[in-house]
């Protein structure tokens, strides 16, 4: 079986109407195909493949991460912008609903008084080396609550009541909880302050510095604190327990001979009262 050849492509005519010589061509009789050129067809796969004099065409890239900053970012600013806004309006509102509760209704704090107290035992001890020193003591004292206000009723729980001198602790009492109504004056009698403590050197020479200011008649100055919460009441409507502390102070009196008591003076003895508020475990 004889092998036929194929031309690769028909013959080209040139200028004259003579055919021009054909392309150098292999033909490969073994297995029937034909390569036209191949030096030239793998210069010109490797020209298409990689050019080094040529440069790609320049393709913007997308700045979608910028944008997404962006965008984020005026989010946090606007919700920013708007809590605070909101915050601020609250407490604009709240100023002028109390305010307006202010002028309506004038609210005043509750008042305390001592109108007497009498000193039944007030001896300070020292050991003969001066190692330790003990103090015993028994105050017996009349508190009256007063409420001046015509909207307003307090409910208070039971009282702490601590006495004190150079803020050397004294001894301490209770006093029950009880209500205040509108415009009302509640008084308590025989209020017991007592006490049995070891003090340090300084709260010795603390006391000691008093108890020595006049020859021959012990005089101290005694400060009483009450310390408990309460609810404000207005109609139907009532706050949370709050704590307050009433600090009587500017108390003078003499330690007692013998056993009969001694009167302190008291007449010059103001009463404040002061929110105690608790925040984790400190206290204002």
């Amino acid at each position: 079986m004889s092998d036929r050849v194929f031309p690769a492509a028909k013959p080209a005519v040139n200028g004259n109407g003579a055919a021009a010589p054909p392309a150098a061509a292999a033909t490969n009789t073994a297995n029937g195909t034909a390569t036209a050129n191949p030096t030239a067809a793998a210069a010109a796969n490797k020209s298409h493949l990689y050019n080094p004099t040529s440069r790609p065409p320049y393709r913007p890239q997308a700045h979608t991460r910028r944008r997404r900053s962006r965008s984020g970012r005026s989010i946090c600013c606007c919700f920013c912008f708007w809590t605070i806004l909101v915050i601020v309006l609250l407490l604009l509102l709240a100023a002028i609903v109390g305010a307006a509760l202010y002028i309506l209704y004038h609210p005043h704090r509750p008042e305390f008084s001592i109108p007497s107290l009498r000193i039944h035992r007030l001896n300070l001890t020292t050991a003969a080396d001066g190692s330790a020193s003990h103090l015993s003591t028994l105050l017996n004292m009349t508190i009256i609550s007063r409420n001046p206000n015509s909207h307003f009723s307090f409910s208070y729980d039971p009282f702490t009541v601590s006495s004190l001198s150079n803020d050397v602790f004294l001894g301490n009492g209770t006093l029950p909880g009880f209500f205040s109504d509108k415009k009302n004056q509640t008084s308590f009698k025989n209020v017991v302050v007592s006490g049995s403590n070891d003090l340090d050197v300084e709260s010795v020479n603390a006391l000691r510095s008093d108890l020595k200011k006049k020859s021959g008649v012990g005089a101290v100055t005694l400060k009483v604190q009450l310390d408990t919460k309460v609810v404000v009441k207005m109609g139907k409507l009532k706050t949370k327990k709050v704590g307050i502390r009433v600090t009587c102070d500017d108390i003078k009196g003499a330690v007692p001979k013998g056993k009969s008591p001694t009167v302190a003076v008291t007449t010059k003895s103001k009463c404040k009262v002061d929110l105690r508020v608790k925040i984790w475990k400190f206290t204002f």
